[in-house]
């Protein structure tokens, strides 16, 4: 791991083994934009919650504003910003992506955060357009979302076979009606999305490819935990392992 990389982390969301690999990334392309543009960023967190990537932004120093539209996870991020003193550089809105042009007031920003909302949203390339729509140029889309291949393994191992073909071959990459999740991405057609929309895709890699199927008795100790994030990092450079991370990362540029 790059020094750029590691000077740039947070303590708290870089240490989790289902947040480090995405706050990696993140904090890496965030620290590098803000130096082209000479100033911290201008950050818009949809389905943002409870702050788990906003607050550690604005602790880096970037103005952060995150719309969800649940007031309790509104109220967490608040109290989870002043327990940090980072809520002067936080902005909490009400609202989902159909209200993104009122909440912003008609201003652009610099990076947009999208994780794991994509999957709950009605109409995904549609909120992809106006996501996109509220980057300045040379702005930077952060996504995540849910991947499907993983589901159709995680079904194999818990011994639901039928479940994990209709993972595999339905539209929405779910496994039946009590199925949580209204729908997973392959990476391809993500890609193929976010890029509908104008965007110029930088990196897309699986994360959690491990993390999900390790026994908790394996990640007791600190050490544990950090063998288990050096495997991800590794394992997220190939492809083949790649594709069956839980979630997909992908990292976009408004040209």
């Amino acid at each position: 791991m790059t020094e750029e990389r590691t000077a740039t982390r947070r303590p708290g969301v870089e240490a989790s083994v289902r947040t480090a690999a995405v706050w990696a990334v993140l904090s890496q392309h965030a620290h590098r934009h803000a130096a082209a543009l000479g100033r911290p960023l201008v950050v818009l967190d949809l389905g943002g919650g409870s702050g788990g990537f906003a607050v550690p932004l604005a602790q880096a120093g970037h103005e952060v504003t995150v719309v969800d539209p649940s007031p309790d996870a509104l109220a967490s991020l608040r109290r989870r910003a002043d327990e940090v003193g980072a809520s002067a550089r936080i902005r909490a809105a009400q609202g989902d992506a159909d209200a993104l042009a009122t909440l912003l007031g008609g201003s652009s920003v610099d990076l947009v955060t999208c994780h794991g909302t994509l999957e709950h949203v009605d109409d995904p390339a549609g909120t992809l357009a106006r996501l996109a729509d509220a980057l300045a140029p040379g702005g930077l889309l952060s996504l995540v979302v849910a991947q499907r291949h993983a589901a159709v393994l995680a079904r194999v191992l818990a011994g639901s076979i039928d479940r994990a073909a209709a993972a595999l071959t339905s539209p929405e990459g779910r496994w039946g009606e009590d199925d949580p999740l209204p729908r997973r991405f392959d990476r391809d057609a993500l890609v193929a999305l976010v890029e509908d929309t104008g965007l110029r895709v930088l990196e897309a890699h699986g994360v959690r490819i491990f993390t999900e199927l390790a026994p908790s008795s394996a990640l007791d100790s600190e050490s544990d935990r950090q063998a288990l994030l050096a495997l991800e990092e590794v394992a997220a450079a190939h492809p083949a392992l790649a594709a069956l991370g839980a979630a997909l990362h992908v990292v976009a540029e408004r040209a």
